[in-house]
């Protein structure tokens, strides 16, 4: 899972979310639950207009101790579909080229706020080289 470290400060009645890993990405929230759920919109915000910009995503460091926000599994493939790209040098044309999609097909395939099927992301991992697996973990 993408696990990024939040820092979250009492600011008067609302907390406030920052992110280690990624500087710029502030949000805040009424209660520590809806700052976190917002926190994830805001990352969420934040990769899309990397993506977009066709910039590197970095990981995340350690989160032991640490409050975090998951990223959704949907979502992280996006993000590994497109790192593993980017690590190999394929833009998107060679993508949509090596699936034989429309370019439309490759852009809504990296949109993290489209709904994507999980057959389109196996078969995008697959003329990369790369296996989509999935695994379960006890809930944290």
């Amino acid at each position: 899972m993408l696990r990024y470290p939040v820092k979250l400060e009492r600011e008067g009645r609302r907390i406030l979310v920052s992110f280690p890993d990624v500087p710029g990405v502030h949000t805040f929230g009424a209660n520590r639950e809806e700052a976190l759920a917002r926190a994830v919109d805001a990352l969420e915000t934040m990769f899309a207009g990397i993506i977009s910009d066709r910039e590197e995503i970095q990981l995340h460091s350690a989160v032991t101790g640490r409050s975090f926000i998951e990223l959704p599994a949907l979502t992280e493939a996006k993000i590994l579909l497109y790192r593993s790209m980017r690590a190999l040098g394929v833009g998107k044309a060679e993508l949509a080229r090596r699936l034989g999609w429309h370019m439309p097909q490759v852009d809504r395939l990296l949109d993290l706020r489209h709904a994507s099927r999980l057959d389109q992301l196996e078969q995008a991992f697959r003329v990369l080289g790369r296996q989509l697996t999935i695994q379960i973990h006890e809930a944290a």
